[in-house]
């Protein structure tokens, strides 16, 4: 499996992640109105945030521990790599999101997170070829500017008062471009169609970092009081904000890795 072909599993499930998104029944949950003065400040809101960011930190740890593990073992990777199991470790992500997105509603808090870690263990073992690819420096380099340009776009998603949704329909139609063109690439090889792809892949994940903080955000009004729907939301929206870094670091590690030489 190449890292190419990675790259459109992810992006495949985002916009898989997406149509769960608008056609997630949030009636399921219990709902209720806030008023605007309530917003100004909620510690309910900040521990649902805080939540977020926390799980969607340990489920990148558990993705950077898998790779590494993974990358450094080549009996592993022959039996991931070089056998039908690659089909498994490519599909078993998607299979996994979608699940949590459509059972949410019936499952409990401890089973979302859980599902969260194995999903992202398993977009570990997908990533782990990028090891043998670019220099663990590179790597590291590109995580810090991942972090630093996601962290920016999130903050701006969180705290700005401008509705984003309008955003929505355009980066969704970016991302579906992104995706065709990839697989298109798979067959065609262009290093000027990849290296298009990853200037629209920065760009558009950028700002789907923004929009989708502020979708989380807003999904913590769509349910009331109770500690367990917004524990569980909050683990969903974890998932949305990891894709969003993972893809964005797999588009900038085009522009930053070193590929080890030969």
């Amino acid at each position: 499996m190449t890292l190419l072909q990675t790259i459109v599993d992810d992006i495949m499930w985002y916009i898989l992640k997406k149509y769960i998104n608008n056609y997630m029944d949030y009636t399921k949950f219990n709902t209720k109105t806030y008023s605007d003065s309530s917003l100004s400040f909620d510690a309910g809101l900040r521990s649902y945030m805080v939540g977020v960011y926390k799980n969607m930190a340990i489920a990148l740890i558990i993705t950077g521990i898998i790779a590494m593990m993974t990358a450094s073992s080549p009996a592993l990777l022959q039996m991931i790599f070089g056998t039908p199991l690659s089909w498994v470790v490519m599909l078993a992500p998607i299979g996994i999101a979608m699940y949590m997105g459509f059972k949410l509603h019936v499952m409990s808090f401890e089973k979302a997170r859980n599902l969260l870690y194995l999903y992202s263990g398993a977009i570990g073992l997908s990533l782990a070829g990028m090891f043998l690819i670019y220099t663990g420096e590179s790597i590291a380099r590109t995580f810090f500017i991942t972090a630093s340009t996601f962290g920016a776009m999130s903050i701006y998603g969180y705290s700005t008062k401008k509705d984003l949704t309008s955003w929505g329909s355009f980066l969704i139609m970016g991302v579906l471009g992104i995706l065709i063109a990839s697989i298109v690439n798979i067959f065609m090889m262009s290093s000027g169609l990849a290296f298009a792809i990853s200037i629209l892949s920065v760009i558009i994940f950028t700002g789907l970092t923004a929009y989708d903080t502020q979708r989380i955000k807003d999904m913590y009004f769509q349910v009331s009081g109770s500690q367990e729907d917004s524990d569980k939301l909050g683990i969903y929206g974890a998932l949305q904000l990891y894709m969003d870094f993972i893809n964005l670091f797999v588009a900038l590690l085009r522009f930053f890795g070193d590929r080890r030489s030969e």
